[in-house]
């Protein structure tokens, strides 16, 4: 037998554990568990022989007999002032981690261990730690499956260093590309988004259960939610959202997540129905837990509840407020530490706190910190420097091509010319730690490897990333007119330089000049079109009439004049990452096909906004300057070979509404009719509505399949991405959108080949939110669409009738499928 408490016993289940350790804490070690109020960097410093923990970090240990969490112990950037001279390399991370972990295990009186926090937005944002391109390059990949991979080595590389959470921005949609945090999105659309949370859950987290292993760690989602709609791309402002355009849009990919076992969520800063998330207990308790069943842990953003005190009155009121609407852990304020004079003033009840203490103990027992604190003396992992660069190659959107310029061919003079050029620093994003010297490979160097012998490529910057300075344009012109063609690259930056002014919570802090910085967080825009310096090189390099290629390096969508007729060429490389360099080349070579796609509609100007894809469908035709339309719409890419689509064809055209019953998405028939529904060989729900005429069963149905032909017409190999689309064009209960993301598939056609492409027609394609606010299939008219892109997709007609229509025998099984001759 054994007289350890039944906290320490492995074998025991977590919510016995939690209630067993919840027994024996005070109610100041309880505060503790839910404060994380301190900056990592502050917890050491470098010496001439290694790293020690400071008396800053001991005192704040001290204060509670433990410590709940402790955020970027490794990261570095110009904010947090941490350098590759003063800061945590691979090599030492575990070790330091090993010994801020062993002073909180063994210096306290219950030796809790506590959870090493860090930001993981593109790869671990630390010193050595592998960065992948942002989210909005992972989304024009179109690939889940690839950014599950990439995600689960970049979680190895953090825990091989002694972290245990990783903070990943993924919920928030790019509904104004104003916003500077445009670039963490994986795009505009709420089903794409969704798609790519589930990888990255199941990526960082692996395979769902109570346990997360000692390969793979714990993932906080943010930021719940609705942060993308904040009126006028403005950061942290407050957002206009009705509960219905929450529910449709903001809340799909959070939702994904938790389904997918995502171990937390980080409340967003931005207000929704005039109380802050991070207060707001219908959105963290009402419809977090409640509605859907989470047990993980909600944790503030930085600073967040402090902003709180302006409502609540007191630091002490609104940390009372925070945790009952259900915060459980906080970032850096002043509000949670403050909880035990909340408690004995009875403004929240110890019982509220115990829970929050809970899950934040849950999370440890999860991750296995108790039987295994330290790392020890293992070696890094490695990182994912191989899928990194296929992200950045897979994402890499054609947007105009005129069929001649490109692939580019070797024995050729290329000009290189724009800002963008020359720096990798200018293609790796925000929540960047620095690099070490030659890591990366910019566009022009990978140009320069790519080329074949013979050719020439010559280097001209051209202007500046901002400002209108034009002094430098005769040198790129008259490169470009001894050129065979032009590659002008141009867009914005994120870089973070050593004199860039910070906001208490690290957002930039950007009036007038930029500073060299046009995106990433408190950079917001009012004008999405190229700086006055780039739209002049472009001007005067396109008039010289030499072939021109336009490569966008950019975390937002700009604004671009119509280039038709000017360039022969226009591709887009959102933040590609260290390797983008080598991926732009290797697509304007040909070596590889470009495959990525549009995650979000690229506008005309900033005038037209909102200009996404899937707005209410009202039959606006635009204003009396200029289209409504996007000047690239939603899932748009091309290839160099040309693709063409047969018209969709579905199943079955009629369909009873109560079919999908089972699927628990779906409005019942009518009681009066007392239909009966079973499922069928597939699992879905199928009907049986008793003899038939001849006395024998009728006939059940299958599910509705939409198939549509593929062609690959050119003369090229092409990897096409095939999308679904759903449009309710009568009926339900609340107005339609335009259309919406609903499936899509990848194909690979060599020249003449065609494939059938097939995709199941389900309740997740058909539901929308009813009045109740619950997503079910309502009767009605639906156009079911396939094709490449939101504006070139063909439908056909689905009617979905309360009664369900007579069954078809043989009915198509469930896709889905291709087909390829």
């Amino acid at each position: 037998m054994t007289d350890d408490p039944l906290f320490r016993d492995p074998a025991a289940p977590v919510a016995a554990r939690v209630r067993d350790l919840l027994g024996r804490m005070t109610l100041n070690e309880k505060v503790g568990q839910v404060n994380q109020r301190m900056y990592g960097w502050d917890a050491y410093e470098r010496t001439a022989t290694g790293h020690r923990l400071t008396e800053a970090f001991r005192a704040e240990v001290a204060a509670y007999d433990g410590m709940g969490a402790l955020y970027g112990l490794q990261r570095a950037d110009a904010w947090s002032g941490v350098t590759a001279e003063s800061g945590i390399g691979a090599a030492e991370g575990a070790l330091v981690s090993d010994a801020v972990q062993r002073h909180v295990v063994e210096g306290t009186r219950l030796g809790i261990p506590v959870l090493l926090v860090e930001e993981m937005p593109h790869g671990l944002q630390a010193l050595d730690g592998t960065l992948l391109p942002v989210n909005l390059a992972v989304g024009a990949t179109w690939n889940p499956g690839l950014y599950e991979e990439a995600a689960a080595l970049a979680a190895a590389q953090l825990r091989s260093r002694g972290g245990h959470v990783a903070l990943v921005s993924a919920l928030d949609l790019v509904r104004d590309p104003r916003w500077g945090r445009a670039e963490e999105s994986f795009g505009e659309d709420p089903y794409l988004a969704a798609r790519f949370t589930e990888a990255l859950v199941r990526g960082v987290q692996g395979p769902p259960g109570e346990r997360i292993g000692p390969d793979r760690a714990a993932v906080v989602l943010k930021h719940f939610a609705g942060q993308g709609a904040a009126v006028g791309g403005r950061n942290s402002a407050a957002t206009e959202l009705g509960l219905r355009e929450l529910r449709e849009i903001h809340l799909e990919a959070a939702l994904a997540g938790v389904r997918a076992g995502a171990a937390g969520v980080m409340a967003a800063y931005n207000e929704f129905d005039g109380l802050p998330c991070a207060a707001n207990r219908d959105l963290l308790t009402g419809i977090l837990r409640e509605t859907w069943g989470f047990t993980g842990l909600v944790m503030a953003d930085g600073l967040a509840l402090d902003r709180l005190v302006r409502l609540a009155g007191d630091p002490v009121a609104a940390g009372a407020m925070a945790l009952a609407a259900g915060t459980d852990l906080s970032l850096w304020d002043g509000c949670f530490p403050r909880l035990a004079e909340a408690v004995e003033g009875g403004l929240v009840d110890e019982a509220v706190l115990d829970a929050a203490v809970g899950r934040v103990l849950a999370l440890k027992f999860r991750l296995g910190l108790f039987e295994r604190p330290y790392t020890g003396d293992r070696p890094p992992a490695a990182g994912p420097e191989r899928l990194s660069e296929r992200i950045a190659r897979e994402s890499v959107t054609l947007l105009t091509h005129d069929r001649a310029t490109l692939p580019l061919t070797g024995g050729a003079r290329i000009a290189v010319l724009g800002p963008n050029a020359d720096s990798v620093p200018q293609q790796i994003g925000d929540y960047t730690a620095p690099q070490r010297p030659g890591t990366g490979v910019s566009v022009l160097d990978g140009l320069r490897a790519a080329a074949p012998a013979g050719t020439d490529v010559v280097y001209a910057r051209g202007c500046g990333l901002v400002g209108g300075d034009r002094s430098a344009l005769p040198e790129a012109v008259a490169l470009t007119a001894g050129a065979d063609v032009a590659v002008v690259v141009l867009g914005g930056s994120s870089a973070r330089a050593a004199e860039t002014h910070f906001d208490a919570n690290g957002a930039a802090v950007v009036t007038g000049d930029p500073g060299g910085m046009t995106c990433g967080e408190g950079v917001d825009l009012a004008d999405l079109s190229l700086p006055e310096g780039q739209s002049a090189l472009l001007d005067a390099v396109a008039a010289t009439g030499t072939p021109v290629v336009v490569v966008l390096v950019q975390g937002r969508p700009h604004a671009l004049p119509d280039l038709a007729g000017r360039v022969g060429a226009v591709l887009s490389a959102w933040y590609p990452g260290p390797w983008g360099g080598r991926a732009v080349a290797d697509v304007l070579f040909g070596v590889t096909e470009p495959v990525g796609r549009l995650p979000v509609s690229v506008p005309r100007s900033a005038a037209q906004l909102p200009v996404f894809y899937n707005g209410k469908d009202h039959g606006y035709r635009g204003y009396a300057d200029q289209p409504a339309t996007a000047r690239h719409a939603f899932g748009h890419g091309l290839t160099y070979s040309s693709v063409e689509y047969g018209v969709p064809r579905l199943s079955r055209s009629a369909v009873g509404v109560a079919e999908f019953a089972d699927e628990g998405h779906a409005v019942p028939p009518p009681p009066e009719r007392g239909d009966a529904y079973g499922t069928g060989r597939d699992g879905g729900p199928q009907r049986d509505d008793g003899p038939g005429a001849d006395g024998g069963p009728r006939p059940v149905h299958g599910p509705v399949v939409c198939s549509v032909v593929v062609r690959n017409t050119g003369e090229r190999p092409v990897r096409e991405t095939v999308q679904l689309y759903v449009r309710r064009v009568l009926g339900g209960s609340s107005w339609p959108r335009v259309r919406e993301l609903r499936g899509f598939d990848r194909v690979a056609l060599a020249p003449g080949e065609r494939a059938e492409v097939s995709f199941t027609v389900d309740a997740g394609v058909l539901a929308s939110v009813s009045r109740s606010g619950r997503r079910v299939v309502e009767p009605g008219e639906f156009t079911i669409e396939a094709g490449p892109s939101s504006d070139r997709a063909q439908g056909v007609r689905l009617t979905v009738r309360a009664s369900a229509p007579e069954a078809v025998p043989g009915a198509e099984a469930s896709g889905p499928s291709r087909r390829s001759t």
